[in-house]
């Protein structure tokens, strides 16, 4: 019997603030595994981003700034789907379509929409107040980025969840509508386990998130990031007393970088007494930098225009409108368009 048709993943990158250590650990380099189990595809959400983002020349850094990160973290275009969003127009006709079967209450229902109006009230404005119509059917347009790639599977935090869902909910509503001429895949998601060992903290102690400004970017100039590092918050004990390395964000940080044998005996050291912060902060300088030096050297390369990059999205840009038209024809063709 013939071996089964590897499924395909898909993996969605919106672009919004500079890539950090956090997404490095938490998103970037798990999301790269998954190239070793499935046919997998990794796009660039730039235009997911309009709904928030209004400077031109910011957006257009950030959606240049992400793919470059991707690359320089290790995918492999050769052996992947790499687009950007806005590179394939058959998406934005596929979501008109699909628009079209989707119920509004559904939309009402959104988490992102619920949470936006929720806020409105609090604040004793119109429920509506500030909310653009981006905001409003962004989940049909996320659902038709897995649906015109007919993807398998799609990787997602737990409170990403519904987005797939979504997905499944208008593809079935296609289906219901349709089906003796085109069904779409009803894709499901795939939620890793909840893994500390995943969860860089920030520069304060919380979870290192761009939401809250906490974040050490991950391809900052050596003198900048010695600052950043410095700048950590540490309590006053003085440098011969024993520490808890569990209670210091410096040693956090640490452990997702530093070899077993590096975070042991730093461990060690700290609780025996003898070792200031100030040392413990070098220390976690240097093995960023040991970590990041090589990288930020190719990420700058690809950042300047006309570098790898532009070859990379423009032959990843052909694969995925492949993929993308050849189930857009057959969508008109079942709609009685064409």
């Amino acid at each position: 019997m013939p071996e089964p048709a590897t499924k395909v993943s898909l993996t969605g990158i919106k672009p919004t603030g500079e890539p950090h250590l956090g997404n490095l650990i938490g998103a970037i380099r798990p999301a790269l595994t998954l190239a070793e189990e499935y046919d997998s595809i990794y796009f660039i959400a730039d235009y997911h981003a309009l709904t928030t983002e209004r400077d031109p020349a910011a957006f257009r850094h950030y959606t240049r700034s992400v793919a470059a990160t991707w690359v320089t973290a290790g995918l492999d275009p050769n052996r992947t789907v790499f687009y950007r969003q806005s590179d394939v127009p058959e998406i934005f006709e596929l979501t008109w379509a699909m628009s079209c079967v989707t119920g509004k209450g559904l939309m009402n229902r959104a988490h992102a929409y619920k949470a936006a109006r929720d806020r409105n009230i609090d604040a004793g404005e119109d429920p509506d107040f500030g909310i653009n119509m981006g905001l409003f059917n962004y989940p049909v347009l996320m659902a038709v980025d897995i649906l015109i790639m007919e993807a398998d599977v799609v990787p997602v935090g737990r409170d990403q969840a519904q987005h797939v869902e979504y997905a499944a909910d208008i593809a079935g509503s296609f289906n219901h509508l349709y089906g003796d001429s085109y069904r779409f895949k009803i894709p499901e998601a795939v939620i890793p386990e909840e893994d500390s060992a995943h969860t860089v903290p920030g520069i304060d102690g919380r979870k290192m998130s761009k939401s809250y400004d906490n974040t050490i970017p991950l391809f900052l100039p050596e003198n900048k990031l010695k600052k950043l590092v410095r700048r950590i918050p540490t309590d006053s004990t003085p440098v011969e007393e024993p520490k808890d390395p569990n209670s210091s964000t410096v040693f956090q940080i640490l452990e997702h970088f530093a070899t077993p044998d590096v975070i042991a005996d730093t461990r060690k050291r700290l609780e025996a007494g003898g070792v200031g912060w100030g040392e413990l902060k070098n220390q976690l300088f240097e093995v960023l930098n040991a970590e990041i030096a090589p990288l930020r050297e190719r990420y700058n390369e690809l950042m300047e225009p006309g570098s790898d990059l532009d070859t990379y999205l423009a032959e990843g840009a052909e694969k995925a409108r492949e993929r993308a038209g050849k189930v857009l024809r057959s969508v008109r063709k079942a709609v009685g368009i064409s």
